[in-house]
């Protein structure tokens, strides 16, 4: 509970900062772009249980808002660390209230706070389940090129470059019994130690067009039961084009590409045998807005995957939100 209150609060204060300083006009329709390309949906292995969810940071024309979104992610992996295991069905559940919001004119902050339900069907019919609150994380940004209000009638390109490192706190529940038999360790609330991002972004929009570039590392440190998982990167291409019909109303398709790599974990300084690899999605997503309101679905499927030594399937990633631009 007190993990809880303490994570609230720092939402709380975001928007107390918000309201604190001056706020710019609000845009219309036409100078809002897809929100969708803000969070990628990229996961620790496996499953966004070691860090509650994505925090692939990329960039939007107007990217301030807060919201809630819904994560949906299915694998596979051996129950067991032979080669004729049976495998387990695990489905991650995550629910998180995000949001983005200016301090001055070239800073930003980015938080999420998620709430996860995770469960998986074992080959004898047997499940488990683990819900509670995951890693609250929170970054910011400084925006070195900052984009100026566009809109479709825009000659010139408006670009983007932000910078950013944040800090991901231990708010979920780490279980070493669920590192027993499985071999994704990743069937947790959260990782049970203070992780470090570095975070860099570029966004370009000419007209009515976009592309977001993003790269982000994080920086794993050793929980309390002498577990480590393995520092990871993602990066994520993406384009976009939105159709405006008249002030109020907008629709932002959006396809891209993206990966991720894991370095192996470590229990008691060793490295753990069938962790670590790499993945490579191909995503695609809409999003609706309704003057300052952001709906969208996004989703995610492999194309090539080697992921704790073959050992664990990545299925497929969707995500649904709805956000309120500020």
């Amino acid at each position: 509970m007190k993990t809880l209150i303490i994570s609230v609060s720092l939402f709380m204060t975001g928007i107390y900062m918000l309201k604190a300083n001056e706020m710019p006009t609000k845009p219309s329709c036409q100078t809002t772009s897809a929100t969708l390309m803000l969070f990628d949906d990229f996961c620790d292995v496996c499953g966004c249980s070691g860090n509650g969810g994505s925090m692939g940071f990329g960039t939007g024309l107007n990217n301030n808002f807060i919201g809630l979104r819904y994560i949906s992610q299915r694998y596979r992996s051996r129950d067991g660390i032979f080669a004729n295991s049976p495998w387990i069905d695990e489905n991650f559940n995550t629910v998180q209230l995000w949001t983005q919001l200016p301090i001055g004119k070239r800073f930003m902050v980015n938080a999420v706070l998620p709430y996860q339900f995770h469960s998986r069907d074992f080959a004898d019919n047997s499940e488990q389940h683990i819900n509670g609150l995951g890693d609250a994380t929170v970054l910011g940004f400084y925006q070195i090129l900052k984009q100026t209000p566009d809109s479709i009638k825009s000659i010139k390109p408006q670009h983007t470059l932000q910078l950013g490192g944040g800090v991901k706190m231990p708010t979920g529940r780490f279980d070493e019994e669920n590192l027993e038999g499985s071999v994704n360790p990743s069937f947790q609330l959260g990782t049970g130690s203070w992780d470090y991002l570095l975070a860099v972004n570029y966004g370009a929009n000419h007209r009515n067009w976009g592309m977001s570039l993003m790269a982000n590392y994080t920086l794993k440190s050793k929980n309390d039961k002498e577990y480590r998982f393995g520092n990871q990167f993602n990066y994520a291409i993406s384009t976009y084009k939105t159709y405006y019909f008249g002030n109020d109303f907008a629709l932002t398709p959006q396809i891209g590409l993206g990966g991720e790599y894991f370095k192996k974990n470590e229990e008691y300084g060793l490295k753990v045998h069938d962790t670590g690899g790499n993945a490579f999605f191909g995503k695609a997503g809409v999003e609706v807005n309704y003057r300052s309101l952001a709906l969208g679905v996004s989703t995610m499927l492999p194309i090539s995957q080697d992921l704790n030594g073959g050992k664990v399937e990545a299925k497929s990633r969707i995500s649904v939100y709805m956000n309120i631009n500020i």
